[in-house]
């Protein structure tokens, strides 16, 4: 057993310098490697979260700028309906004013036309009367003449 002992301490003996030399690479890599490669995921991730957060930003600029633009379209839209509106109510009353004074004048003319209608017919009824009268005359003139005549002989 002695010889099991010696061998596995000559072994261990043999081995320390690849444990020593396995400890310092591993004191090595973590300080050249495992240090900077922190340091530069640390920093990517820094980096890609900030453009994340800079992209989200963006968009929600982005998008108040569209809804901004939006409001400011509906209020140019407003403001264009209303103006047509008020141009279309001018119009409206421009042309219901027309209509009015034309009324009114064509209702001055068939008065004045009615009023002249009815001097001519009153005037119509004069001549005839006159002339009916003149006619009743003569009728009863040619009637009474030859009876006169007849009764004068």
């Amino acid at each position: 057993m002695d010889a099991i002992l010696k061998q596995l301490g000559e072994l261990l003996l043999s081995s320390l310098p690849t444990v020593f030399l396995l400890l310092i690479v591993w004191a090595a890599y973590r300080t050249l490697v495992q240090r900077k490669l922190g340091q530069v995921l640390a920093e990517r991730h820094a980096r890609t979260e900030g453009a994340v957060e800079q992209a989200r930003a963006e968009i929600a600029s982005a998008e108040a700028r569209a809804a901004e633009y939006e409001q400011r379209l509906r209020e140019a839209r407003s403001q264009v309906y209303k103006a047509q509106e008020a141009t279309r109510q001018r119009l409206m009353e421009t042309r219901n004013a027309a209509l009015a004074q034309a009324r009114q004048e064509s209702e001055e003319m068939v008065k004045k036309s009615r009023a002249a209608l009815a001097a001519e017919v009153a005037a119509a009824r004069t001549l005839l009367d006159r002339q009916a009268e003149a006619l009743a005359e003569e009728i009863i003139e040619s009637v009474l003449k030859p009876a006169a005549a007849m009764g004068g002989r």
